[in-house]
């Protein structure tokens, strides 16, 4: 569908000012970018001489092309989800659960092993909150790892993983956002400049390593210690048919079925470089991997009467329904970029506002990832944060004088969104981390917190490193190094507030 573009000046700011300013104030996303994107309709209708009757018409126009323009992942996330609710109705989970407990004698091995799971499971991050908890629960309640640190590990194995996973939910939903500068290409890009993510996972490993725990958690692994391990780790164990291929084999298959899916559909098997071939239209390919995987679940659990045909079909509903509101948000965050960048101007008067002012561009990064933390943290959504910033990050280094920034504003902008959704006490992934580790909310809020702030902190000294040299590697080692001398003093000096309370 074509659209003509009109220059709008400085009312090309209104939509997704006001996208951002009602999300804020109302906590809500779905009206907040409906009103940003009908407002730019009424915007571009009133520069042209059209009416609101017209605006309205367009404005489905625009989600109708959005969605003709990403069908493939849509398609993609529907299967996904379908992969994944049939994975944890199938019994694998307690199976491997089953298994773990056999094998992890110490605190340390069942941290690690918490960790690696939740590693591991990177296709989506809520599959992950409740599949990584109902696990490995009962294991760390019998060595005595607090409900706390599981929900923490949860947590910062969730999203910070899923984030720069190329085969995931996530990796589409942000290369969908870059379709027009770069797409796939662009978002494996980033992986580098994502430090919160990278540091997360480097501090989940080291405190699982070194147990050198602080602050409220700290005083969380105290209270526990004190206490008897909890019982009833045997209790599930012949309830279900599950084994541990149930879980292992339908995603592994997505995940190699996805790969060999892209290279197939960019034409790598007929010559062309895998590079390029990845590059092309990854989500038809990783359409195709997802397929496998469900086809995988299918002659897997159906033979053996792990459920029946009707509950297979019943959960392949069941998980689509759930990538709904989530699709939403990604529908109406496309429609909305599309309205300020090819009707009405935005990136065309941001771009000429930018090169003309004396902001230095090195301090962009670190800019951003603080306004995209304090947005996912107020409205607990990490995919409605980078949906709103992405469209205006990419207009912002539109100008070839700010086009080597594009990368690490964008890696900041994800950064920034996984921080504030990681902290935020209404974000769905924090209610999925202490519900699968059957932790109070607010105890996993409040314990999670200094962990997730320390991190942001390094990872701010990290982007101001990053926007004046433009290269993550400094950034990354010295982060590291940074975050694990954090670690050790703060353990050292025994930050972990008053004696540490009774349960």
């Amino acid at each position: 569908m074509d659209f003509t573009m009109i220059e709008t000046g400085w009312f090309s700011l209104i939509p997704p000012i006001l996208a951002i300013a009602l999300a804020l104030i109302t906590k809500e996303v779905y009206s907040s970018l409906f009103a940003g994107l009908f407002s730019g309709m009424i915007i571009y209708m009133f520069a042209g001489g059209g009416s609101i009757v017209s605006a309205v018409s367009m404005t489905f126009d625009m989600m109708y092309s959005k969605i003709s323009d990403n069908a493939y992942m849509i398609i993609f996330l529907a299967l996904l989800w379908a992969v994944v609710s049939l994975v944890s109705k199938s019994g694998g989970s307690e199976a491997y659960g089953r298994w773990a407990g056999k094998k992890l004698k110490t605190k340390r091995s069942a941290a690690l092993a918490t960790s690696l799971l939740g590693i591991l499971i990177f296709i989506d991050d809520g599959f992950n909150c409740l599949t990584v908890g109902t696990v490995m629960r009962p294991i760390t309640d019998r060595l005595k790892i607090s409900r706390e640190k599981l929900a923490y590990i949860i947590d910062a194995t969730a999203a910070p993983v899923c984030i720069i996973a190329p085969v995931s939910s996530w990796a589409v939903a942000v290369a969908s956002e870059v379709s027009e500068t770069g797409g796939f290409h662009i978002f494996l890009s980033t992986i580098p400049y994502n430090l919160y993510a990278l540091f997360t996972i480097a501090m989940v490993c080291f405190i699982s390593i070194s147990g050198k725990d602080f602050g409220p958690m700290k005083k969380a692994e105290e209270r526990v210690a004190k206490e008897e391990a909890a019982e009833g780790f045997e209790e599930k164990e012949d309830k279900s048919k599950g084994k541990v291929i149930d879980l292992v084999l339908p995603i592994l298959v997505l995940i190699v079925c996805a790969i060999l899916g892209m290279a197939y559909v960019g034409g790598f098997f007929e010559g062309v470089s895998f590079s390029e071939a990845i590059g092309y239209n990854p989500t038809a390919g990783l359409t195709l991997g997802a397929f496998a995987g469900l086809v995988t679940a299918m002659l897997l659990y159906l033979p053996r009467k792990i459920m029946t045909f009707k509950e297979f079909v019943g959960n392949i509903v069941d998980g689509i329904s759930n990538i709904v509101p989530p699709m939403l948000i990604l529908v109406l965050s496309w429609s909305l970029g599309g309205v300020c960048r090819q009707l009405i101007g935005t990136g065309e008067f941001i771009s000429g506002f930018v090169s003309t002012s004396n902001l230095p561009l090195g301090l962009l990064p670190l800019l951003i990832f603080i306004i995209s933390a304090l947005m996912s943290f107020s409205m607990g959504t990490s995919w409605g944060t980078f949906g709103m910033l992405i469209p205006i990050i990419t207009m912002i280094c539109s100008p070839e004088s700010a086009s080597a920034y594009l990368i690490p504003a964008l890696g900041a902008t994800l950064a920034g969104s996984v921080y504030g959704d990681h902290c935020s006490p209404i974000s769905d992934t924090t209610i999925l981390s202490s519900t699968g580790a059957d932790c109070k909310h607010i105890r996993h809020v409040e314990t999670q917190l200094s962990y997730a702030t320390l991190v942001a902190v390094i990872c701010g000294i990290g982007y101001l490193i990053a926007g004046f040299t433009l290269t993550p590697w400094i950034s990354v080692i010295a982060g590291i190094l940074l975050l694990a001398a954090a670690i050790l003093f703060l353990n050292r000096i025994g930050w972990a507030g008053e004696k540490a309370e009774e349960k």
